[in-house]
């Protein structure tokens, strides 16, 4: 450690060595502030867990997030055991659970955020470059040996991700849990379609712990301190202080450098890694979950799909167990058994809300029989079998849309795997946007839901796509998984039929002999039309089934164009289907 820092401190408490507000200085001059946690004996050379994020290290995962907090701890109350908790941050490891196995545990805030100085620029490459430069002074610090691993969820995954391309010395491995990777596919534009999620991040998670903040802002309720720096800045200062994401967002309707320069690439991703995934993280986080396993040329990959919450399993015994298996392996060179765990581990979802946990070899599932279901505009069927009839039927985007069902299950069914949908369509305008909704329905015809990532009536898949960018890469693509470039706008023609491939995310769901699948196409955003819960209704990000990804932003959605009449065609030599991923029983 560096002496002499007016704001770094060590003390011995809980059974850690702890030092605050360590400094750590950027090339640029830029000082970053890390929280460090470590096994008391002064002498001990540790592997190293970091973390890297705008989120502020000092703020307590009880304060900040309490209704996250109490469900998650109502839902997994091993959490509460072996643990004081008085360190758990929001969507990082504890230390207290590190710690005593051996590790030093290190937080760093992302500058502008927290304790960290600078212009808060969230997902920026410089933050990138400010990583790599964190993760190589952690293995540089006297109470280190050396090997460091990134682990985290969502924001603090993308982070792991990120440096992964970079592979900063001391980088061994990460685990980037429920973290996307393409920055405009997998949380920004869906489809083409501008998500607004991002909006409403930055106003509750990002601005609210801006450095310079300082005294208006919450206290670590271990030190005492502002968890958003020693210093108190304007409102002015701090507005200069901050770029807006959203707006730049905006102002990048296309794919394009701004985009990749934000977007790691899964080909350049050959540090061990575990990716962990959530069935119902609908609209941010599993596609690149899934992209970057499949992608990645890496020899030691792991490829884990769980469901629950975006938060709970990570922090639970069950994550936990699988985060120290895996870097013991890679970071302690323990000869743990791990290099023998199949390289995908899935917890595949049943109707009446199991998971089983079953071991495979790849994703997707070599066994998968892919399966067409045609739909038939003539009376709302999905069928294996093409309709002999060519038929149209055409809905208002303001409207529910189109619905169709597959006749009652004649035995069991899983599908599990990528979906995909052809489709098409006219428009009375020159685009339409497409709101595509796997559905699953009891005998008695109820939909049924599931708690996902962020919204408790999460359905059991959704796919989205602008028209006019309907174009794809053949050279990208495959049967399951159409990839479009984005690049290019291609306006409809009033009245003339285009062609659509659609993207829907990966699901895995058992259904009962007399179950029925659906599939919804709409205009506009997906909403649960049952009874909501409690949390569902005070939850910040639950929006009736989207878990707050909605796209009703005017400046890239004007009513003119988007509030118009869009004909499906079906059957004949415009057959259009959904694709589903039907897995057979292992013989």
């Amino acid at each position: 450690m560096h002496a002499a820092d007016r704001y770094q401190r060590t003390e011995v408490r809980d059974g850690m060595r702890i030092t605050w507000n360590a400094p750590i200085r950027m090339k640029d001059g830029v000082t970053l502030r890390a929280d460090v946690f470590r096994p008391i004996d002064e002498g001990a050379k540790s592997p190293v867990i970091i973390s890297h994020g705008v989120y502020a290290k000092g703020l307590s995962y009880q304060e900040g997030y309490p209704l996250q907090w109490q469900k998650m701890v109502t839902d997994h109350p091993e959490i509460l055991e072996g643990s004081s908790n008085r360190y758990q941050n929001w969507e990082v490891t504890d230390p207290e659970r590190w710690v005593p196995h051996g590790y030093a545990v290190v937080r760093v805030d992302s500058r502008g955020a927290g304790w960290s100085e600078g212009v808060l620029a969230p997902m920026t490459p410089l933050e990138t470059d400010d990583f790599c430069q964190s993760i190589e002074w952690a293995a540089s610090q006297p109470w280190s040996d050396g090997n460091v691993g990134v682990l985290g969820i969502s924001y603090y995954a993308n982070m792991a991700w990120r440096v992964a391309e970079r592979m900063p010395k001391g980088l061994k491995a990460i685990v980037p849990w429920e973290g996307f990777v393409d920055m405009y596919r997998d949380p920004s534009y869906h489809g083409g379609i501008l998500n607004e999620f991002p909006k409403r991040w930055a106003a509750i998670q990002a601005v609210t712990v801006q450095f310079g903040l300082g005294s208006r802002a919450k206290k670590n309720p271990v030190t005492g301190e502002s968890i958003a720096g020693p210093v108190d800045l304007s409102d002015d200062e701090l507005a200069e202080n901050r770029r807006d994401m959203y707006t730049q967002m905006l102002e990048q309707p296309l794919d394009n450098e701004w985009w990749r320069s934000r977007s790691p690439d899964p080909s350049n991703f050959t540090i061990p890694f575990l990716s962990a995934a959530n069935w119902g993280g609908m609209g941010i986080h599993p596609r690149g979950n899934f992209s970057a396993f499949t992608d990645s040329p890496a020899k030691q990959k792991w490829l884990e799909v769980h469901g629950d919450s975006h938060w709970s399993l990570f922090t639970a015994g069950y994550g936990l167990d699988l985060q120290k298996r895996f870097f013991d392996h890679f970071l302690k060179g323990d000869d743990n058994g791990w290099e023998r765990t199949p390289p995908v581990l899935l917890n595949v979802r049943h109707a009446d809300g199991r998971f089983e946990r079953r071991d495979e070899n790849e994703w997707p599932l070599a066994r998968t029989q892919w399966t067409k279901h045609y739909l038939d505009a003539e009376n709302g069927t999905l069928e294996t079998g093409i309709p002999a009839a060519a038929a149209r039927a055409s809905y208002a985007t303001t409207g529910k849309g189109l619905a169709f069902r597959t006749p009652p299950l004649a035995q069991e069914t899983e599908v599990t795997g990528p979906i995909a949908a052809k489709l098409f369509i006219e428009c009375s305008t020159s685009d339409a946007d497409l709101f595509l909704v796997v559905q699953v329905f009891d005998p008695q015809g109820k939909e049924l839901t599931f708690q996902g990532a962020l919204d408790p009536n999460t359905p059991i898949a959704l796919g989205w796509l602008r028209a006019s960018h309907r174009r794809i890469d053949p050279g990208r693509s495959k049967a399951w998984q159409p990839y479009h470039p984005h690049d290019c706008v291609e306006p409809l023609l009033p009245g003339k039929v285009v062609e659509l491939d659609v993207e829907i995310l990966p699901t895995s769901i058992v259904l009962p002999k007399g179950w029925t699948i659906g599939l919804q196409v709409r205009g506009k955003d997906y909403e649960y039309e049952g009874e909501v819960s409690d949390f569902g209704k005070n939850f910040y990000y639950a929006t009736r089934g989207t878990g707050g990804m909605t796209h009703n932003e005017p400046r890239v959605r004007p009513p003119q164009v988007f509030d118009a009449t869009v004909t499906l065609h079906t059957g004949g030599n415009r057959a259009s289907y959904l694709l589903l991923p039907l897995v057979p029983g292992r013989d």
